[in-house]
C-alpha cells in the first residue's frame, strides 16, 4: 500500500508493507527498544504539528525539544517504530 500526501497526490508516496520477515521484525523490535527512529520527516514548524497530530490522537514519546541545529518529537506509530518529526533552526 502507498499513501500520498492529500496536499501533494502527485507527489512522494510513503509505502506502507507488511512485516512478516523473522530477521527483520527482531532488528526493528531491537531499534524501538534502541529508541532508533524508523523514519524522519521534515517540517518547517515541529510545535504545529506535533498539535496537529496530538489532537488527531497520536502518541508522541517525545515532546518537541531542541537538540543540536534542530527541534525534533519522537512519535510511536503503534507498529513498534518511532517516528521524528525534525525543524532544522535557520541561523
Amino acid at each position: 500500500l502507498t499513501v500520498p500526501s492529500p496536499e501533494g497526490p502527485d507527489g512522494t508516496e510513503l509505502q506502507l508493507a507488511l512485516n512478516n520477515n523473522p530477521a527483520a521484525k527482531a532488528y526493528q523490535q531491537a531499534m524501538f527498544q534502541q529508541r532508533q527512529p524508523a523514519a524522519m520527516f521534515y517540517t518547517d514548524d515541529v510545535q504545529a504539528e506535533y498539535e496537529r497530530m496530538k489532537a488527531r490522537g497520536a502518541e508522541f514519546t517525545m515532546p518537541p525539544t531542541d537538540v543540536t541545529a534542530s527541534k525534533i518529537a519522537m512519535l510511536n506509530d503503534t507498529s513498534a517504530n518511532l517516528i521524528q518529526v525534525t525543524q532544522l533552526m535557520r541561523w
